[in-house]
């Protein structure tokens, strides 16, 4: 899986990665803090709101960062919105009011809803190589995962000697060595050309492919049950740690690091178990995890007390190799049903639509954990996970070719592109056209 490190500028990328998501983790436990701090046994229902403010920013600006990535020099994009970051969290420290979280959560989030998806969109052009690529996403997922443990250790060795608000520091650091070594390299062009069309048709249509493709509407259900598990965690954590079993800040960060733990040790091992399984098994299978998780916990959280945290961390660990079954290799659907030219929209409409999953998840974990209890937001997030499941089971074919078919009707016949794909047609008599430029599936 390390032989892709060979390649200078992906490392430099992960490493930016890296150090970006260690920040941010130092700033979700502080922000779950933070939350405690100012709305005390309501902190779930804030820290659910500014969830919610972030999803919002993700949908909203992420497709419009997608139609318009082509026209950006990448490079000075990504630096950009790594330096208005860290300057939105240098302020968090100084926030007392709660619309003052929602204010900064929004700004911050919507610079991330820009970096990510034309961050994520450079990756397969730097790896054209499938296999590479694949071991690519497994390293992401294993950054992504040093934001659930590595930063809930260090925020838990940092709050014995400093308060919390000095996590947010930490925040800005990673965001500023993200953009040095983002500057250390030079990213490819988009391929992607310039489209006809208004705003409009040109923000709608990495939309409009994404929910025409079979596999990818399966995947959004995947998302959706991925997203009810995590919502559990990341919003009502603090809220359980704390207030239920009346532990300290330390124990907030250790409970969130089992769940990034589990996510780590499944993602290590997926490459060898991608190489052996489809992608759809897997992605279904660690769904189908999550689902059962929820509701076994559930059902064992009557009258929780302080003595249920090691069955709390035990379960939070099963989740988070769930989690990362259930969507490490998404990437891989996307760069496999997309054209080169239509990746960085493609990809803005899978960041947005997953996001629309946590908005739906976040306030949802929130309020009803303080409404109605947390095993009650357990059995509810349960329900929206089994949801999931099934839609991904009815949406995504079980015959799931690599290569989806497809036709290019805007391009004149002597395309070269026309051509090879009429020979690769022969014998395919039982297509249909999904979009103007995308994906024949076979019924």
């Amino acid at each position: 899986m390390l032989t892709v490190l060979a390649n200078r500028t992906y490392r430099n990328l992960l490493a930016a990665q890296v150090i970006a998501l260690v920040g941010t983790g130092l700033a979700t436990v502080a922000l779950g803090l933070l939350a405690y701090d100012i709305a005390g046994a309501d902190a779930g229902a804030v820290l659910g709101t500014a969830l919610a403010i972030k999803m919002i920013a993700y949908i909203g600006i992420g497709p419009i960062v997608g139609a318009y990535a082509d026209r950006l020099p990448r490079r000075a994009f990504l630096v950009a919105m790594d330096m208005i970051r860290a300057g939105v969290a240098l302020l968090l420290p100084f926030v007392d009011q709660i619309w003052q979280v929602y204010v900064l959560i929004f700004a911050l989030q919507s610079a991330s809803a820009a970096f990510t998806p034309t961050f994520q969109a450079t990756i397969p052009d730097i790896l054209p190589d499938e296999a590479e690529y694949t071991r690519a996403l497994s390293l992401s997922r294993l950054a992504y995962d040093l934001e659930s443990l590595l930063s809930p250790m260090l925020a838990a060795a940092l709050l014995s000697v400093i308060s919390f608000h000095w996590l947010f520091g930490g925040t800005a650091i990673g965001f500023v060595g993200s953009a040095l070594l983002v500057l250390s390299v030079t990213l490819p062009r988009s391929p992607a050309k310039p489209r006809e069309g208004g705003i409009y048709a040109r923000t709608t249509r990495g939309m409009r492919i994404y929910l025409k493709t079979p596999r990818l509407r399966g995947l959004l259900a995947i998302n959706l049950a991925a997203a009810a598990a995590s919502a559990m965690v990341i919003v009502n954590t603090v809220v359980i740690v704390r207030n239920t079993f009346g532990f300290g800040q330390r124990e907030v960060a250790l409970s969130l690091a089992a769940y990034g733990g589990g996510s780590m040790l499944a993602a290590l091992a997926l490459p060898r178990l991608l190489d052996r399984i489809e992608g759809r098994t897997v992605m279904l299978g660690g769904a189908m995890v999550l689902t059962a998780a929820l509701a076994t916990l559930g059902l064992a959280s009557e009258g929780m007390t302080a003595t249920f945290w090691p069955v709390l961390l035990v379960g939070w660990f099963v989740m988070g190799m769930a989690y990362a079954a259930a969507l490490t290799p998404s990437g891989l659907l996307l760069r496999r049903s997309a054209q080169a030219e239509d990746r960085p929209a493609v990809f803005a409409a899978q960041f947005a639509l997953s996001h629309a999953c946590w908005l739906i998840a976040y306030p949802l974990a929130g309020q009803v954990g303080a409404r109605f209890g947390q095993q009650m937001a357990l059995f509810v997030l349960a329900a929206l996970a089994i949801f999931g499941v099934v839609a991904a089971l009815r949406l995504w074919p079980a015959r799931d070719p690599k290569a989806i078919e497809h036709e290019h009707p805007d391009l004149p016949e002597n395309h070269p592109h026309k051509l090879e794909h009429a020979k690769s047609q022969a014998g395919h008599a039982h297509d249909y056209l999904i979009d103007d430029l995308h994906a024949n599936w076979p019924r």
